[in-house]
C-alpha cells in the first residue's frame, strides 16, 4: 500500500510539474514575442496611424496610458481612453454620454489599439496562457498558444478566447484567432502581412477570415485555413504609421 501511495504521489507531482512547465513555457514564449516585435518599447513613444479613415493615437508611460481616436467630418470627434476612463470631445468640448453609449465607444477604441499593438499586453496579470501542441502552417513551425482572461481585470470582453501562432524562428506572431460573444458571437482568423518596423516597433496588417462552417472549432482554424475552409472577409491595414520619442512622464 505504501508503494502504491508513493507511486500515486509521484504521478500527481509529475502531472503538476508538466502543467506548470507548459504555463511557464507559454509565458516565456509570449515575452520573447513581445521583445521580438519591439512592443516592449512602447513606453514614452507617441504613436499614430490611420485606420479606415480615422486617426488613432497612443501614449504610454510608467503604467499610464492614453488612447485616442479622431474622426473628422463636419465635426471633429475625439474619443479618449485613459486609466481614468472614457471621454468624448466634439470640436474640443466635452459631452456627456449615456453609460451604454460610452461603453460602446470605449470598446471600439480599445479594440483597434489592442490589435494594433499585439502581442503587447499578453503578459498582463489577468491573462491566462496555455501552450498547445506545436503545428506547421505553410511549412513553417509555430508555437500555438491559447489565451483567455480572468473576469477581474480582463476587461468587458473577458469571455473572448484567443489563439496565437508564434513563429519558432523569429518569435513573431504570424497568425491569430479569436472567438467573441458580442453581436451574436463568432470566430475570426487573421493572417499577418506587410510587416514593417517603425522606429524599433513592428506593425502588421491582416487578412481577416471567418470559418465557412458554423460548426468550426476555434482551435482548428489553422487546419481549416490550410484546407481552404475559411472565407476572406476584409483586409485590416494600418496607414501612415508614425512613432516619435516623447519625454518620460512620472
Amino acid at each position: 500500500m505504501k508503494k502504491v501511495a508513493l507511486l500515486t504521489a509521484i504521478i500527481v507531482l509529475c502531472i503538476a510539474n508538466v502543467s506548470c512547465s507548459r504555463k511557464e513555457d507559454a509565458s516565456a514564449i509570449i515575452n520573447r514575442s513581445i521583445e521580438a516585435s519591439g512592443m516592449n518599447k512602447l513606453d514614452n513613444k507617441k504613436i499614430s496611424f490611420v485606420f479606415r479613415g480615422k486617426t488613432y493615437k497612443s501614449f504610454r508611460s510608467n503604467g499610464r496610458f492614453e488612447l485616442e481616436r479622431i474622426t473628422k467630418d463636419s465635426l471633429t470627434i475625439t474619443d479618449i481612453l485613459t486609466n481614468n476612463g472614457f471621454t468624448r470631445l466634439v470640436n474640443g468640448d466635452k459631452i456627456q454620454l449615456a453609460d451604454t453609449t460610452a461603453s460602446k465607444y470605449e470598446n471600439s477604441v480599445n479594440s483597434v489599439h489592442y490589435f494594433a499593438y499585439l502581442p503587447y499586453g499578453l503578459n498582463g496579470k489577468a491573462v491566462n496562457k496555455e501552450l498547445l501542441p506545436s503545428v506547421e502552417i505553410k511549412g513553417v513551425a509555430y508555437y500555438k498558444i491559447k489565451v483567455w482572461f480572468d473576469q477581474e481585470g480582463g476587461g468587458k470582453d473577458y469571455e473572448d478566447k484567443f489563439v496565437y501562432w508564434i513563429n519558432k524562428e523569429n518569435f513573431k506572431v504570424d497568425y491569430l484567432a479569436y472567438s467573441y460573444h458580442v453581436n451574436e458571437g463568432g470566430m475570426r482568423f487573421r493572417e499577418a502581412y506587410n510587416r514593417r518596423n517603425v522606429n524599433g516597433i513592428d506593425f502588421v496588417d491582416y487578412n481577416n477570415f471567418k470559418p465557412k462552417s458554423a460548426k468550426a472549432s476555434l482551435f482548428q482554424l489553422d487546419s481549416l485555413f490550410q484546407a481552404g475552409g475559411l472565407e476572406l472577409l476584409s483586409k485590416i491595414a494600418l496607414k501612415d504609421v508614425k512613432v516619435e520619442n516623447a519625454p518620460n512622464v512620472n
